[in-house]
């Protein structure tokens, strides 16, 4: 229960968005000295709420993107043929491949949400290596201070561990098998430049990036949608922040 208390105090602060960042800084250090609440909340107790409430939003995140169209039908993070052979796709719808195109699309698509089922661990174990420093920054810093740190400090380490993730997805969706018969048609085609793109980096990266956006949707509707009064300690804290 003390935890459950501690995490909605640390997500009442994040949902303050109609108080400056000064206003917030208040309530904050009115709540760590006990102010209108009688109960004093160690640094280690506000960081540690902190590390729940991100660990919800990236559960969060990561269910919406492992359901089926997930990725696919989510404009927003959708993965496209890959850019840098966009002349690939282009060719091939020319020479009548639309079809096989879009069923690669799909497929690339499918392999990214079986693997977002298994980015929750990955990510909670770097929320692990928080410290409380970098929790009071998140607390103190821009609607998206959350996400940024967890691409500043993860992204090497989640690529890598990723990776393998997304490799064996795109297997079990085919989207491997369906790239190479794209590229190999592609590189027969006379007078046309041979390309051979990594797609499991790619398609690696491009998850990735899908994830960390939902996550940050997830943190600013934290910090942006003010949470009901439904406790005592909820009442107190914003009589304190309303006060200061």
């Amino acid at each position: 229960m003390k935890k459950l208390l501690y995490t909605s105090l640390v997500a009442l602060t994040l949902g303050a968005s109609s108080c400056t960042v000064a206003d917030i800084q208040r309530t904050v250090d009115g709540v760590m000295a006990g102010t209108g609440t009688g109960v004093a909340v160690t640094q280690n107790e506000v960081a540690s709420g902190l590390k729940q409430a991100l660990e919800v939003g990236i559960t969060k995140g990561s269910n919406q993107a492992s359901q089926t169209d997930g990725f696919y039908k989510n404009s927003l993070i959708r993965i496209p043929f890959p850019p840098d052979v966009q002349k690939v796709e282009n060719t091939l719808r020319q020479v009548g491949l639309g079809k096989e195109v879009d069923r690669f699309v799909m497929t690339l698509n499918r392999g990214a949400e079986d693997a977002a089922k298994s980015a929750v661990p990955i990510f909670v174990n770097a929320i692990k290596q928080m410290t409380i420093q970098d929790a009071w920054g998140i607390l103190k810093g821009d609607k998206d201070a959350a996400t940024q740190y967890l691409k500043r400090t993860t992204s090497s380490q989640l690529q890598a561990a990723f990776m393998p993730v997304i490799r064996q997805s795109l297997e079990k969706t085919n989207a491997t098998r369906y790239y190479t018969d794209l590229v190999t048609r592609y590189n027969q085609i006379p007078m046309v430049q041979k390309v051979n793109p990594n797609l499991d980096e790619y398609a690696t990266q491009k998850a990735m990036d899908g994830l960390f956006q939902l996550v940050a949707q997830e943190e600013a509707n934290i910090r942006e949608n003010p949470i009901a009064r439904t406790t005592e300690l909820l009442r107190r804290v914003f009589a304190n922040q309303n006060q200061s």
